[in-house]
């Protein structure tokens, strides 16, 4: 199965979190920091585990996560 790592734009993001819900690796989680906007944005716990389904970058509403394959 293909590997790669989330790139989240952290300063676009909106914080809405559907793209935490839709990974099927759940490896996706809210940062305690927030951006330039004042929300919290996504971060990756454990890339070594993105099997780059691209879901999480289908999700997003705003297009602020490209999937990075290895």
């Amino acid at each position: 199965m293909a590997k790669g790592r989330p790139l989240i734009n952290k300063e676009r993001c909106k914080g809405c979190g559907l793209c935490i819900r839709v990974c099927p690796k759940k490896i996706l989680e809210m940062s305690k920091e927030t951006n330039g906007q004042g929300v919290n944005y996504p971060v990756c716990n454990d890339e070594a585990s993105c099997i780059a389904c691209s879901m999480c970058a289908t999700m997003c509403p705003d297009c602020v996560i490209e999937i990075e394959a290895e």
